[in-house]
């Protein structure tokens, strides 16, 4: 009698296999993750874009003068560059309008540590301004030291 019963019982059923949708709150959360990170990389990526413009630009001008070792053209790309820069990454200061002394007070105040006032970036306040032909060149050690001061200010000042 009781054989003829558990003859009659059915296998233990398995519930389905889950299906794919909808996914475990935890990929939700991966999800979540991923799109989080992926908006930071990108705002990060955007906003450092004017420095790896600038660093470029300045490595423009520095193969360009060490072409024709031209201090003259060597100081003015540089004092582009960092005023360019200086205009985006402080747009509440005057730095459009500061010039001499001022613009090297500017550069030292924001990173430069008195290396614009009084060290190797301070033949930007009139070697810009010099006829190529009353100026002498600049020796090499002169011109790394101004480019390696220069890009040490854009790394300083990145946002």
């Amino acid at each position: 009698m009781i054989t003829a019963s558990i003859d009659q019982l059915r296998d233990i059923h398995l519930p389905p296999p889950p299906g794919l949708w909808p996914p475990a709150p935890g990929w939700w959360v991966l999800l979540a993750a991923a799109i989080v990170i992926a908006v930071w990389l990108v705002r990060r990526h955007r906003r450092g874009r004017p420095l790896r413009a600038a660093l470029r630009k300045l490595d423009i001008v520095a193969r360009t003068c060490a072409h024709t070792h031209d201090a003259v053209e060597l100081a003015r790309g540089i004092g582009a560059v960092l005023r360019r820069y200086a205009r985006w990454r402080f747009p509440e200061a005057p730095t459009a309008g500061l010039s001499g002394a001022a613009w090297l007070d500017f550069l030292d105040a924001h990173g430069g540590q008195g290396e614009f006032v009084s060290g190797a970036g301070a033949v930007l306040d009139t070697l810009p301004y010099r006829p190529a032909t009353a100026t002498p060149a600049l020796t090499d050690s002169e011109t790394r030291a101004l480019l390696e001061l220069a890009r040490r200010w854009l790394r300083t000042n990145a946002p």
